[in-house]
C-alpha cells in the first residue's frame, strides 16, 4: 500500500470518525434543550458547525489527493 492509499484512508477514518460524534453532538444538544439548558445547547450548535466545515475540508483533502 502507497502513501496516497494510506492518507485517504486515514481521511476517511476521520471523516467517519467526525460524522459519529456530529450525531452525538446533535442528540446531546437536543437533550440540553429538552432540559432548558439553551445557551450550552447553542454552543454545541456552534461546535456541530465547526466540526461540519472540519469534515469539509477533510473531503476536500481526499479530493486533492488526485
Amino acid at each position: 500500500m502507497d502513501f496516497i492509499e494510506k492518507a485517504e484512508i486515514r481521511l476517511k477514518h476521520w471523516i467517519s470518525h467526525n460524522d459519529h460524534h456530529q450525531e452525538e453532538y446533535e442528540a446531546f444538544a437536543r437533550e440540553l434543550k429538552e432540559a432548558g439548558y439553551e445557551e450550552s445547547a447553542e454552543y454545541l450548535q456552534e461546535m456541530m458547525e465547526m466540526t461540519a466545515k472540519a469534515t469539509e475540508a477533510l473531503k476536500k483533502a481526499i479530493g486533492a489527493l488526485g
